[in-house]
């Protein structure tokens, strides 16, 4: 007979002492900058896509925007979902519900200024294009920023800073890039 303490099953090494799942466990603010991280290079991309496509119009450039944050926002929610089950065994609760919704809620509130930007366009403020092109911009000085704060908080120092928020930057475009040379 042995005394050595039993081994874990798989799912209480992941979801731990109080059944929460990867996705659901740590820092909330960490986990809905993460997310907003996500939403914001892939509407990067979809927005730098909009803009190089043969002249899309206001309300096509709109729903795209829309239906991708709310997508992205669906299959986040789809996915952690099942991740839950698989590793607790069992459905979320209401306030795991809850949670996630406000964890995920980032992947909605990134659209809102590229669409604003487009019905400005609408109301003929500026070019369809110009406003595309200024909301991918938009985005993707985010991404530096989020990198710079980034940096500045590990405490390195602002040369850390700079370089934490231009690799953001450059992953970031390179995500875009790969999207413009798929031609979706």
């Amino acid at each position: 007979m042995s005394s050595d303490p039993p081994h874990p099953s798989a799912g209480d090494r992941i979801t731990g002492a109080t059944g929460i799942t990867a996705a659901r466990a740590g820092d909330p603010a960490a986990a809905r900058l993460k997310e907003r991280i996500y939403a914001t290079i892939t509407l990067a991309a979809v927005i730098v896509t909009l803009a190089a496509a043969d002249t899309p119009g206001h309300s096509e450039s709109a729903i795209t925007v829309a239906v991708t944050a709310l997508g992205i926002w669906l299959a986040t929610l789809v996915a952690d979902e099942q991740s839950h089950r698989a590793m607790s065994g069992r459905g979320a609760t209401w306030t795991e519900i809850r949670t996630a919704l406000h964890i995920s809620s980032p992947l909605l509130l990134c659209a809102v200024g590229p669409l604003v930007l487009i019905g400005m366009s609408a109301l003929g403020v500026m070019e369809l294009d110009t406003a595309l092109l200024i909301s991918a911009g938009v985005e993707i000085a985010t991404l530096f920023l989020w990198g710079w704060r980034t940096g500045l908080r590990m405490g390195n120092g602002p040369l850390s800073a700079l370089v934490s928020g231009l690799l953001d930057t450059a992953i970031g475009v390179g995500v875009v890039g790969v999207k413009l040379l798929a031609g979706h």
